[in-house]
């Protein structure tokens, strides 16, 4: 019987395991087609749900493969030199096809899953799944043209007319003479006829992120061309543009690691990736992969090309800047825009939480529309790095306070759980060392920051500066989630009028606060900064001090209406551009 040799059963396997990939990426796409008729029906709660759902795809479908592999193979080939040759089986079949690399990212997670693999094991895995400029060439996703035969008008109406909405434009005309205006600003600013634009090529499916839709694509002149990104979204009587993005800044802060996952139908992945590098080439690839939904091969092509730097740098892991946590131990590598977080044992004094409670609000991060405001993070778990890369002093406080994730394994430190995020800058010492103008702005992006998180239904719990910190678009951003929880599980309070004089000057509330209470007239005590940056902040965002202001929103949230924040590229206030890295 022709399945009954060892080789034919590897041949079976690898055959299983292509299937299974094939498989998740069909139930992906099927999840990703549903963002459509959410927009259109304003359906935010089940865009949400879908949110969680294609990320617990990639684990059942992974679960569910080898299960299957289990039972196809036995316990005798799931052994190590069994794995080797099937290693080599599968990977001289998917080399080169669309979306290869990424077939090899989901046989390595079937690998470890079955394997325990500690650290890397490159007989078992591949250890050099990374996005191929050539492949993602041959696989190019085929973009729509929309030519300029005299009329940028009508080129622009078909461009919008072709997303096929079966909610209306509220007004096609007006939308389009707004894109047309911003395309004639652009060309005047570089001294080009307004009229002289040859092509638009548009990727051929519409990106939906949170309550919006984009279509990304690049306008062509004779000797230039620029991207190009109009943003989609609701009103009273249809859809309508609502921006229209051609700075490489604003489009990179879309693609960024703030934002939520996009929903788009475009396969290969590898060429929609491609395609967005060429009109952000600044941007990692990995975190295109990630803004894409692709979460496990964005982890992928992130350990690789960290692994490759950390191979080659000479510096060493360190305690990272700014204040020390009492849940996290933080360190990072000064050459590399990373921090690394693992878990303390023990909490101090006063958090009051759990481990399990701390993980919980990191996995709603992910799931959550983060606004821009807040961080993407990564799990990685039993990754190793080479111990004579750390600063003693870092070792030290993970032995001591971190002893039940780490350990000390033959010249490797082996984290079993590790979150890995990009480096900030935090806002306290951004602060301090930033010139006024920056400092000025930066308060300002703080106010607007917890706006944001407030109207995407996030209070940050712990308002202390140091809990946030300024990207390099000079973005104020939340990355420290211990005390995250939703405005709606909120009681905001007003602080009851003192019994006695004596009451305002105890240590403690003379009134019993409960564990949701929350009081926005002392909001300042968190803004440990200097008196004149704090009229600063009051002069922009003193109704964040009001219960009022705070109850109307949970009301909106609690009938499902939260307010909109405005949409990217539309602001004209100055951003708090850093100074230093």
């Amino acid at each position: 019987m022709a399945m009954t040799t060892p080789r034919a059963r590897l041949f079976e396997a690898g055959r299983l395991i292509r299937e299974a990939f094939v498989k998740y990426n069909d139930n992906f796409g099927r999840i990703t087609r549903r963002a459509k008729q959410r927009f259109e029906a304003q359906d935010w709660l089940g865009a949400e749900r879908d949110i969680g759902d294609r990320i617990e795809l990639y684990t059942k479908s992974v679960e569910r493969a080898v299960v299957a592999l289990t039972r196809l193979l036995g316990p005798d080939g799931l052994t190590h030199d069994r794995w080797r040759e099937l290693k080599s089986v599968f990977g001289e079949r998917v080399d080169g096809i669309a979306d290869g690399a990424f077939s090899k990212t989901f046989f390595n997670s079937i690998s470890r899953n079955i394997l325990r693999t500690v650290g890397t094991d490159p007989e078992t895995e591949f250890v050099d799944v990374r996005f191929n400029i050539h492949d993602a060439q041959r696989h190019a996703v085929e973009c729509r043209n929309y030519l300029n035969w005299g009329s940028i008008t009508e080129s622009l109406r078909r461009l919008l007319a072709d997303c096929s909405f079966d909610v209306p434009f509220a007004n096609l005309s007006r939308d389009v003479a707004r894109v047309e205006a911003e395309l004639s600003t652009y060309a005047a600013s570089l001294d080009n006829d307004p009229g002289a634009v040859l092509r638009f090529d548009f990727l051929p499916a519409v990106f939906y992120q949170s309550k919006r839709a984009y279509l990304i694509g690049k306008a062509f002149w004779a000797t230039h061309s620029a991207p190009l990104v109009i943003a989609i979204g609701h009103v009273r009587t249809g859809v309508a543009v609502e921006s229209i993005m051609m700075s490489v800044d604003d489009i990179s802060i879309l693609f960024g690691f703030t934002r939520s996952y996009f929903f788009v139908d475009l396969e290969p992945v590898e060429g929609a990736v491609y395609f967005i590098h060429s009109l952000l080439p600044g941007k990692p690839v990995d975190e295109l992969y990630t803004v894409l939904g692709r979460l496990r091969q964005g982890k992928t092509e992130r350990y690789q090309l960290f692994s490759t730097h950390l191979n080659t740098c000479t510096d060493h892991f360190v305690t990272a800047p700014g204040d020390r946590g009492l849940v996290m131990i933080v360190f990072t590598l000064p050459s590399y825009d990373l921090v690394f977080k693992i878990i303390r044992d023990r909490f101090g004094f006063p958090k009051n939480t759990s481990r399990h409670e701390v993980m919980s609000k990191y996995e709603f991060v992910v799931r959550h529309d983060r606004a821009g405001r807040l961080l993407d993070t990564q799990e990685f778990t039993d990754i190793e790095f080479p111990l004579a890369k750390f600063d003693q002093e870092v070792v030290d406080e993970l032995m001591s306070e971190a002893a039940e994730s780490t350990r000390i394994d033959n010249g490797q430190l082996v984290i079993r759980h590790l979150y890995v995020e990009r480096r900030l800058r935090p806002l306290n010492l951004y602060l301090r060392e930033a010139p006024r103008e920056l400092a000025e702005a930066a308060v300002i992006d703080y106010g607007d920051a917890l706006r944001d998180l407030a109207r995407a239904n996030i209070f940050p719990g712990d308002l202390l500066i140091k809990n946030f910190g300024v990207t390099r678009h000079g973005r104020v951003i939340f990355y420290d989630y211990d005390e995250l929880c939703l405005v709606t599980d909120c009681h905001f309070r007003e602080v009851p009028e003192a019994r006695f004089d004596e009451d305002e000057y105890r240590p403690r509330p003379w009134f019993h606060v409960n564990a949701n209470d929350v009081f926005p007239e002392e909001f300042m005590k968190f803004l440990a900064i200097e008196a004149s940056l704090r009229e600063v902040f009051m002069a922009h965002h003193a109704d964040l001090l009001s219960v009022a202001f705070w109850r109307d929103l949970q009301a909106l949230h609690q009938q499902n209406l939260g307010k909109e924040r405005p949409a990217q590229g539309t602001s004209s206030r100055p951003r708090a551009r850093p100074a230093f890295s």
